[in-house]
């Protein structure tokens, strides 16, 4: 019997919402700001996972702070970008992946929405071989946009499983994410989305990051 066409996300990653922080030591809300960095410390998530179910050392995930002094440092930004409320996207997350953990990735870059199905088959096949979650970013839609999927219907539509980083609850602010993480899936945080959810007057790029999964166990 004939099947839609999926793949996802393979391993763990840690989500973390513009409405909470990435440690104890991060006493920073970032809601309405930084969604940008919110995804890449998901895919930072991802890449240390990779490296030590691989037995490597990987630093932890970075901080706001971090990224904002490493994206200077690089003279990617200028130094008033430290401490700032300024937004990321995907190339932002290229030159953080590669600083932090020595992790080189792809850009595909559309010029609307409806573009982006052009480069499905290509982010099919990235899941397929790497599995790892992506960063996507835009211009007019500016909502950061964390890819954790693809798939292609027998009736040849498109979609793309997104995890939002705009989550926001008091009792995530509190510090209690075991009590709200059930509303991620009911409230739509986590979803599949059709292509035609994108927006025609933004262009869209897609940071795929090139580690490849470690294959699960009894696999080939």
């Amino acid at each position: 019997t004939a099947v839609p066409y999926v793949f996802r996300t393979r391993g763990h990653i840690l989500n973390y919402p513009t409405g909470g922080s990435c440690c104890a030591s991060e006493k920073l809300i970032s809601h309405g700001w930084g969604c940008g960095y919110r995804t890449l410390q998901t895919l930072c998530s991802w890449v240390v996972n990779q490296k030590h179910e691989k037995r490597k050392v990987a630093r932890a995930v970075p901080t706001i702070a971090e990224i904002q002094a490493a994206l200077v440092a690089m003279g990617d930004k200028e130094a008033r970008f430290q401490g700032s409320c300024d937004w990321i996207g995907s190339t932002e997350v290229f030159l953080c992946l590669d600083h932090f953990y020595q992790v080189p990735c792809r850009i595909l870059h559309a010029t609307s929405g409806r573009e982006v199905a052009n480069h499905m088959d290509a982010v099919l096949a990235y899941f397929e071989q790497h599995g790892s979650p992506v960063m996507m970013g835009g211009d007019t839609d500016a909502s950061s946009k964390g890819i954790l999927g693809a798939c292609r219907t027998l009736a040849g539509r498109y979609y793309l499983l997104v995890l939002d980083p705009h989550w926001y609850r008091n009792d995530v602010k509190q510090g209690l994410l075991e009590g709200a993480r059930h509303h991620l899936q009911e409230d739509g945080w986590v979803a599949w989305r059709p292509l035609d959810s994108l927006m025609e007057s933004s262009f869209y790029n897609l940071c795929l990051p090139l580690l490849h999964c470690r294959p699960a166990r009894g696999s080939s």
